[in-house]
């Protein structure tokens, strides 16, 4: 789903039906109609230029709240960067987004691990799976309340940077979270740049491919 200023939609299109052989289409958010899609991704991008925070306009406008009657059907969600705020924004994720902990923005490929894999994202995953995806954002920062985590941390999928590898000060080095259920789930960091070896450097490996063979997976069995 497209919003004003999102910019990674093609990238996306293209892993899913392409790459991974989903019938994919991008739909402009006026568009979006409730108990049509089986699946949703929000992409990274900017948003209506991150005015106020970046995420925050598009998280209250009135198709958000569509998605989530989506969600409430069992349709799962995931957000990729600004994708991930505006889950976040928009109530569908605990937490925040916050500046970085450098101030600056940061594009570079990182290390993560995956905690409590389930859910149609993470069908094909296994607890403690490494992948390797880049990021590319200024406002990555996660924090959430010490309650809050304690109360998600073991029961919600959880994708946190590698140890030494957390580029933004992220609480919990978290760089990606699930609903309870697994079937909303939102990172920051990049899988569709992550899903093709002509695009991946020397030294990593093709980690968000595996995102999208869960979701291909889960389609076509369940989770």
């Amino acid at each position: 789903m497209k919003f004003p200023g999102t910019n990674c939609d093609e990238d996306v299109h293209h892993v899913l039906k392409n790459v991974i052989g989903l019938d994919s289409e991008i739909v402009w958010y006026k568009e979006y109609v409730t108990n049509r899609y089986d699946a949703v991704v929000v992409p990274g991008g900017f948003s209506y230029g991150d005015w106020l925070r970046a995420g925050a306009i598009a998280a209250r406008n009135v198709v958000m709240e569509r998605v989530a009657e989506d969600v409430s059907r069992g349709v799962p969600v995931l957000g990729i960067c600004n994708g991930f705020q505006i889950l976040v924004e928009a109530g569908m994720l605990p937490g925040a987004l916050i500046l970085n902990s450098s101030g600056r923005f940061v594009c570079r490929w990182i290390r993560l691990v995956v905690e409590n894999a389930r859910g149609p994202w993470l069908s094909l995953a296994r607890d403690r799976i490494m992948l390797d995806m880049p990021i590319a954002h200024a406002e990555g920062r996660y924090y959430i309340d010490e309650e809050t985590y304690r109360r998600i941390a073991n029961v919600s999928s959880i994708i946190r940077y590698a140890q030494g590898w957390n580029p933004n000060g992220s609480l919990y080095d978290i760089a990606g979270i699930a609903d309870e259920k697994g079937l909303v789930l939102g990172l920051m960091p990049h899988p569709e740049r992550a899903s093709e070896p002509e695009l991946v450097p020397r030294g990593f490996s093709p980690g968000g491919r595996i995102i999208f063979d869960s979701l291909a997976y889960s389609l076509k069995k369940g989770w």
